[in-house]
C-alpha cells in the first residue's frame, strides 16, 4: 500500500487529483482550490439523466471544477486500461477520494506518488460503508465526525490518519447532519494535507473487531415497522429526511414523515393505530410507547406541518386507523 510518508517540503506544491461526484465532494474540493492547492484533474461519476424531463445532470464536483478550468475525467470504472493510463499521465502526487461512489482497484490506489487518501463520514472504525452519516443517527449514536483515511483494497479499511468529531444532537436529521460533515470534511482535509510531513498524523491501524457497516440506503428501508420501539421509529424518520424519507402506508398509499416527537402510549392498542389527531400533531402507537408526527407529506402534495394537514381537513390519519406495516398486506 502507497502511503503518504515520502516527504515534500510544500504541501501545497503537490500533484492533486480530486474524486468524487454529490454535494459532500464538493465542500473539499472547493476548499482545496481556495487554498491554492495544485488540483491537476478532477475524476467524478458520468452524467445521469434526472428530474422529470430526464435531462443529462453534471455532478455537483463536475460543475465546479468546470468553473475553475479543472480538467474532468468520467470513466465508468477503472477496469479499462485506457483509463488507467490515462491517471498515469498525470503524474499526480497524491490523489484525494470523497463519496466518489466507484471502487478504486489497486493498480488506481498505487498510481500517485503518496497514494489515494479519502474523506469518510464516521468516526471508522465505526460505521465503514455507504451510508454513515444516516446510520448513525438511525443508531442513536451522539457523536460522529471525519475520518482521513488511507485508501487500502478493503471497504473503508485503511489506516487513520487525521479525525475531526462532532456531536449528534437532539435536532439533527440526515440534511443537518450531512451539511455539518461537508464543512468538517473539508477543513479535516486541509488540516491533514497541512500536516502530511509531521508527526502529527496518526497512519493508525483499525481494530477490526469494532467495525459496523453502514448499508446503503434504500426506499425498501424507510417504510416504518410500527412494531419497533417509539425511540427506534423516531430515529428513522430523523436519519431519512430529507432523503429516502420514512413512510408509512394507509390504505395502499404512502404517507411521507419527515419530523416526529416520542410521547407515552396509555392505550392498548395494536401498533400502527392513530390514537389522536389534533393541530398539534398526529399520535401513533408503536410496540413501546408512540410518536407524535410533526411534519408530514401527503400523496400529491407537498410537505407541510400536522397543523397545515388538519386544517387542510384531507381525511387520513384519522383515530383509530391502522397503519399497515408493508404495502403488501395495505
Amino acid at each position: 500500500m502507497a502511503d503518504v510518508s515520502p516527504h515534500l517540503s510544500d504541501s501545497s506544491a503537490l500533484r492533486i487529483i480530486f474524486a468524487g461526484t454529490p454535494d459532500f465532494a464538493a465542500s473539499a474540493l472547493n476548499a482545496l482550490i481556495n487554498k491554492g492547492y495544485n488540483i491537476v484533474a478532477t475524476y467524478t461519476q458520468p452524467d445521469r439523466p434526472a428530474g422529470r424531463g430526464k435531462k443529462m445532470h453534471k455532478s455537483p464536483v463536475k460543475q465546479l471544477a468546470e468553473r475553475h478550468n479543472i480538467p474532468v475525467y468520467q470513466p465508468l470504472n477503472f477496469k479499462d486500461d485506457t483509463d488507467q493510463q490515462a491517471l498515469k499521465r498525470l503524474d499526480a502526487d497524491l490523489m484525494i477520494v470523497a463519496a466518489y461512489g466507484i471502487i478504486l482497484p489497486k493498480a488506481v490506489l498505487d498510481t500517485p506518488k503518496r497514494g489515494c487518501i479519502n474523506i469518510h463520514a464516521s468516526i471508522l472504525p465505526r460505521w465503514r460503508g455507504a451510508a454513515p452519516i444516516q446510520r448513525a443517527i438511525q443508531a442513536g449514536d451522539t457523536e460522529t465526525g471525519i475520518t482521513i483515511m488511507q485508501m487500502d483494497e478493503g471497504l473503508d479499511t485503511g489506516n487513520i490518519l487525521w479525525v475531526k468529531k462532532t456531536a449528534i444532537t437532539e435536532n439533527d436529521n440526515g440534511g443537518t447532519l450531512h451539511d455539518r460533515l461537508a464543512d468538517l470534511g473539508a477543513e479535516a482535509m486541509i488540516e491533514a494535507l497541512e500536516r502530511l510531513d509531521t508527526s502529527e498524523l496518526t497512519n493508525e491501524q483499525q481494530d477490526d473487531q469494532q467495525a459496523c457497516y453502514a448499508h446503503k440506503l434504500s426506499k425498501a428501508d424507510a417504510e416504518i415497522d410500527w412494531t419497533q420501539t417509539a425511540k427506534s421509529i423516531q430515529l428513522t424518520i430523523r436519519a431519512f429526511n430529507p432523503w429516502p424519507v420514512a413512510y408509512a402506508i394507509e390504505t395502499g398509499e404512502r404517507i411521507r414523515l419527515f419530523e416526529a416527537e416520542i410521547v407515552e402510549n396509555n392505550t392498548d392498542k395494536s401498533p400502527g393505530t392513530v390514537i389522536n389527531k389534533t393541530r398539534d400533531g398526529v399520535v401513533v402507537v408503536c410496540g413501546e410507547g408512540a410518536i407524535n408526527i410533526k411534519k408530514l407529506q401527503l400523496p400529491g402534495a407537498k410537505a407541510m406541518s400536522v397543523s397545515d394537514f388538519v386544517n387542510g381537513g384531507k381525511a387520513m390519519l384519522e383515530i383509530d386507523t391502522l397503519l399497515t406495516s408493508t404495502e403488501a398486506n395495505s
